[in-house]
């Protein structure tokens, strides 16, 4: 068969690659069933490689490859470009249906000529017949296994999956085990996650068993007992444990082999390390991102462990050692910081802690086996006897707070929580998750939500925030530190974290602050910068959010009659540190007895890093505050009564679109597909999961959380016509959006400002607290986009509406207007103040001045003390809004056009270029504009010049998720693009010159003078 399909090709003169390869495609895949292995074309290797095919076993294991060239390239060339490139020569044909060279353990082993029947059958025999020797040394044999450990996973899961459908008796133990999960650790815990648990047991049991020499531990330790029940049954069939390991023998037998020449627990403790980050963030990336799997590094660890220690002696006259001093763990990965805790105790006193007084919670199986042989054996380390930690605990550290009274898998598991709850703890250490939550509810991976902790952090830290969104403080990290601060029980202790340090300058976070000065006596903390958006150097733990440690210390808090706010000592690592050289600091300075410390002093609003921030900033008129939004009648002392953010549609690419007609097509499919789930859930009873018929895979639709909360009410979606409206997307750029609460995850008050396509209004859009592109703001009088040009885009409108459009009111309020008429005269009108404003946040020297003011909370603007410079800003105002708002009819600036003779005439726009110099554009192959002024690019919105954002927006995209393409180019008006490019040169040009004018002698005389006569 493989002779004649090369034959047919051969006598159309087909030679090349793409074609011919299919034979020999055709040929491997005919063979591979007969010793089980599978073919898959084109397949992306872990390194990045792509080869034309790599055949797989059972158990997902790639035990070959195959790659095909060109019969007109030269074979051997070809062979080494690809080697060089990193292509796998484990065991590898390259061929080009002459010749073929199988390359086995790293060398040749046959040369074939493909012509030859004979040659071509020893081939296939060799290559799919060989088996790679075992790995001869330790380092080699756990780099690989690390490599591996998804495929392995991977492969035992399917197992696991095929038995669910054929074994009884394994069906039968799975259930009782679930129900048992369920009921002592999460009540929504599904088969997936119990699935995994098996595979974590399963992988984790024989290096447990020889690795490190410990045979018994499934019998020593409670809940792998549990689980091991669960496994006989798995394994009573054909598929059994002894046959299974056999098929792993290549990747365990080395390591067993070399581990029992190897006394270094050390080095056997740090493979175990490598398996547990590979497995979690190569295989089990859901569990990974909501436990935030970071394998906390030993210098980190050593720190934090000996800051503690250097606290309980200077502040409470005890030490680690002392009996009594009990220490929790709350999420004690591999068991780091109680195996240094170990360490450091007395001998006299090592039985009596380790039996008494050192506790450590973990909610998942692996790191749980691992933390218990690490800390088991740190203890026979020093003692020379094994004796079992009865300080660990498997389970949920945030759900022990939920329940009073709970079963825990078995009876022992239960004593040692019973006895974990009753002890009096005087030291919480560890690190926390840190993530947020998921980033895609197309993941089905929300985080689990805890109403004890979550109503305590609402009562606490939200309660006392003074931002609009304060979402963050329902991450993962945050709830550990309201649940360790509660579970000191109002006694004096400490709590000891590294974490995600955004709490530190976080908007969201000043509740949260407030609250840390209020409940503690001293705050220390090392701020180990790592924000890759911030550009704070290397990251300890080479993640993206900033790093920090935190000692909390609460002393005699119960003694003072009126306790004041706690002393905080902050000390930050240089920004051009990489990861390495901040931990090597930690390393040499041991503790925080060794910091220069600088002491913070937190403003009133419960800022702490204040480093810029200008003093007669609060003394100005607010532009719009959280309580003036809510409150009744016109008592706000603010400009704005109501202000809003931007829409957040968590779907972009589905509604939102230049093309109207294809937004409504595209709308219509996902509204059909969505209530045609709801009319399977009515039809299967309420009962059902409404998630279990959700399938996220189906690219034409994305479930976000308030389309899943309404299809669990069982609520159908309408398409409307009505609902299609223009938005403000980005800077100069339309776009029609379907403006429907049901598929926009949220409004906010914009139905109030636009509530129908009719609508007059304008409003003034600013970048929100805590913008990270740089202060800016842009006028529209269409819906603006969240992510307008800065983020969380605030938006100030002239009128409200009832959301039918009537009921217009002025939104500026008659207190800021009898600010402005008691300073500057009865003449002033509303309309004035909203030019004022739009002129004063344009202002270079307000914006440069207030930088930092500006992050942390929303526009203040002064009332300039000269009238003619405030009928100035008036002026400019009104003539830069109108400039902005009227950008299409803005006249084109005199760009050189630039006509391709060898092209045909074409506007079509894929994708602009600007030139290196960025004095032309590049529309498409026929047409370029040329002598752009570089003027225009001072004019700048966020991070890009206006300018920018239009080459960055007028682009053929498309969505890689729902395959969705933007096409921003239009049937009726096929010149616009190039057009618009002129007329935002000429608003770019414009602007820059209204602003210039604006920055005149007076205002910056006044301005300057405020910097040398603040307000008292």
């Amino acid at each position: 068969q493989y002779y004649k399909e090369l034959a047919a090709y051969h006598e159309q003169d087909v030679l090349h690659e793409t074609a011919v390869r299919s034979a020999f495609q055709n040929l491997l895949a005919a063979f591979a069933p007969s010793v089980n292995w599978l073919l898959v074309p084109e397949e992306t290797l872990a390194n990045g490689k792509r080869p034309d095919g790599t055949l797989r076993d059972t158990f997902r294991l790639p035990r070959g490859y195959w790659e095909a060239k060109d019969t007109r390239d030269d074979l051997a060339t070809e062979i080494r470009k690809k080697i060089a490139a990193g292509y796998p020569t484990s065991n590898i044909i390259f061929e080009d249906t002459r010749r073929a060279l199988l390359y086995q353990n790293n060398r040749v082993a046959l040369e074939a000529d493909l012509g030859r029947r004979d040659d071509l059958l020893d081939l296939l025999r060799q290559f799919f017949s060989y088996t790679e020797p075992d790995i001869a040394t330790f380092e080699a044999a756990v780099d690989e296994f690390r490599q591996r450990i998804p495929d392995l996973a991977q492969g035992l899961l399917a197992r696991i999956d095929e038995e669910h459908s054929k074994n009884a008796r394994f069906v039968k133990a799975f259930g009782v085990f679930l129900e048992l999960c369920r009921a002592s650790l999460d009540p929504q815990l599904n088969r997936a996650a119990v699935d995994e648990m098996l595979v974590q047991h399963l992988l984790t049991e024989r290096l447990f068993r020889t690795v490190f020499n410990n045979p018994d531990f499934t019998r020593r330790n409670a809940i792998a007992a549990e689980i091991e029940n669960v496994i006989a049954a798995l394994t009573s069939r054909a598929f059994n444990r002894h046959e299974f390991e056999r098929s792993l023998d290549r990747f365990y037998i080395a390591i067993e082999g070399a581990a029992r020449t190897l006394d270094n627990w050390t080095e056997k403790q740090h493979f175990l390390d490598t398996v547990y980050e590979r497995f979690f963030q190569g295989f089990s990336i859901k569990q990974a991102d909501t436990h935030g799997i970071v394998y906390t590094p030993q210098e980190i660890v050593d720190f934090m462990v000996a800051s503690v220690e250097e606290v309980l002696r200077r502040d409470f006259g005890v030490s680690l050692s002392t009996p009594g001093v009990q220490v929790l763990d709350p999420c004690v990965g591999t068991g780091n910081f109680i195996v240094n805790i170990l360490r450091r105790i007395s001998g006299a006193a090592l039985a009596q802690k380790y039996a008494s007084d050192l506790f450590c919670n973990e909610i998942m199986l692996l790191p749980y086996y691992i933390a218990s042989l690490n800390i088991e054996h740190a203890y026979y380390e020093r003692t020379g006897t094994y004796q079992p930690f009865e300080g660990i605990c498997f389970a949920d550290t945030l759900e022990l707070a939920e329940r009073q009274q709970m079963s825990l898998f078995v009876e022992e598991n239960t004593e040692r929580v019973k006895r974990e709850k009753e002890a009096q703890i005087m030291v919480v250490i560890g690190n926390p998750p840190y993530n947020v939550g998921q980033k895609n509810e197309n993941d089905n991976n929300k985080n689990r939500p805890y109403p004890v902790i979550d109503h305590r952090i609402h009562e606490t830290y939200v309660k006392d925030s003074k931002a609009t969104l304060t979402n963050k403080l329902y991450d993962a990290y945050v709830k550990f530190y309201r649940w360790a601060t509660d579970r000191l029980q109002e006694n004096d202790g400490i709590i000891c974290f590294v974490s995600n340090n955004g709490f530190l300058d976080g908007i969201a976070f000043d509740g949260f602050r407030k609250w840390l000065a209020t409940e503690f006596t001293h705050i220390y903390h090392i701020d180990l910068g790592g924000n890759a958006r911030k550009h704070g150097g290397g990251n300890v733990f080479g993640i993206m959010v900033g790093v920090g440690i935190t000692i909390l210390v609460r002393h005699n808090i119960r003694k003072e009659v009126n306790h004041k706010p706690a002393n905080i000592f902050y000390w930050k690592a240089p920004e051009p540190q990489n990861g390495t050289a901040k931990l090597l600091f930690l390393s040499k300075t041991a503790s925080i007895a060794q910091i220069e410390w600088k002491e913070l002093y937190p403003d009133e609003k419960y800022n702490w890093l204040t480093e810029g921030m200008e003093i007669d900033f609060p003394s100005f008129l607010p532009l719009g505050s959280k309580n003036a939004k809510t409150a009744k009648g016109e008592t706000s002392e603010t400009i704005f009564k109501l202000y809003s953010l931007g829409v957040v549609t968590n779907r972009d690419s589905y509604v939102y679109s230049f093309n109207p007609t294809e937004l409504r097509d595209r709308v219509k499919t996902f509204i059909d597909i969505y209530d045609g789930v709801v009319d399977k859930l009515r039809r299967q009873g309420r009962t059902l999961d409404p998630t279990a018929l959700i399938d996220t895979n189906d690219v034409r639709i994305k479930w976000t959380r308030q389309v899943k909360f309404s299809l669990s009410k069982l609520q159908y979606s309408q398409y409307d016509q009505a609902f299609m409206r223009t938005c403000l997307y980005r800077p100069f750029t339309k776009k029609n959006l379907y403006f429907d609460d049901f598929w926009n995850e949220e409004r906010y008050q914009q139905p109030l400002i636009f509530p129908i396509p009719e609508t007059e209004n304008i409003a003034i859009c600013i970048a929100g607290v805590g913008d990270r592109k740089g202060f800016g703001c842009l006028a529209t009088n269409t819906i603006p986009s969240l992510d307008l040009a800065f983020e969380k885009a605030q938006c100030f409108p002239y009128y409200t509406y009832a959301e039918d459009g009537s009921n217009r009111r002025e939104n500026i309020t008659d207190w800021a207007l009898a600010q402005f008429q008691a300073r500057y005269g009865e003449q002033v009108t509303k309309r004035d103040i909203f030019y004022y404003v739009y002129a004063l946040l344009h202002h270079p020297q307000y914006r440069e001045r207030y930088a930092e003011n500006l992050k942390r909370e929303l526009p203040r603007l002064p009332l300039l003390d000269d009238g003619a410079a405030c009928a100035a800003c008036v002026d400019i105002g009104k003539r830069l809004m109108a400039l902005h708002l009227g950008y299409e009819q803005a006249a084109e600036y005199p760009l050189r056009w630039i006509e391709n003779p060898n092209a045909p005439v074409n506007w079509r726009v894929e994708k602009m270029r600007l030139s290196p110099a960025k004095t032309s554009l590049a529309v498409n192959d026929w047409l370029t504009l040329a002598d752009i002024p570089a003027e225009c690019y001072r004019y700048r919105l966020g991070n890009r010049s206006a300018l920018e954002w239009i080459i960055d927006q007028y682009q053929v995209s498309t969505d890689k998720r729902s395959g969705i393409t933007s096409d921003p180019n239009r049937l009726d008006d096929e010149q616009y693009i190039a057009r618009l490019v002129g007329k935002v040169v000429t608003v770019s040009m414009e602007t820059v010159k209204l602003v210039e004018e604006l920055a005149g002698e007076v205002l910056f005389n006044f301005l300057e003078e405020h910097a040398q006569n603040p307000p008292e």
